[in-house]
């Protein structure tokens, strides 16, 4: 039996058991977990869920390393894409975000570093959304001309 079977019947199998999760949680009903009479089983369940995530997680990115390792101008363009990423991100940080200590509402206070942390995610944001459109249209574009 190749991997490719095997994967397809453990997949089956995990989707099986997920559906009778599912349904053990709701048959218990949300004013039983509330009352705590079903937290064990729904714990047991998360703990569960958690595991798989982290089953399917690491088979992932064992099977994404091992495409790029056997696929040289893959981890080329992959190094590229995250080191222009990188770049934008840096660019956002040092050149356009800037921070000012700020006292939110419920009394705490957003640090300078924090305050300019989140200017740059946002203008990180908006500059991934920018390049997203733009190679959308120029794509579009291309495509209607042909």
């Amino acid at each position: 039996m190749d991997l490719q079977k095997l994967l397809k019947i453990v997949a089956a199998v995990v989707g099986v058991l997920s559906i009778v999760f599912l349904v053990s949680i709701i048959s218990t009903g949300d004013d039983a977990i509330k009352a705590g009479e079903g937290a064990s089983s729904v714990n047991t369940f998360m703990y569960v869920a958690y595991f798989i995530l982290a089953i399917a997680v690491l088979a992932v990115v064992v099977f994404t390393v091992l495409n790029l390792v056997s696929n040289a101008s893959g981890l080329k363009n992959t190094l590229i894409s995250i080191g222009s990423f990188l770049g934008l991100a840096l660019i956002c940080y040092f050149v356009f975000a800037s921070g000012t200590e700020t006292v939110l509402k419920d009394g705490s206070i957003l640090t300078e570093g924090q305050s300019k942390l989140v200017g740059a995610g946002l203008y990180l944001f908006y500059a991934l959304a920018i390049v997203a459109g733009g190679t959308m249209l120029g794509f579009g574009i291309k495509k209607m001309l042909k």
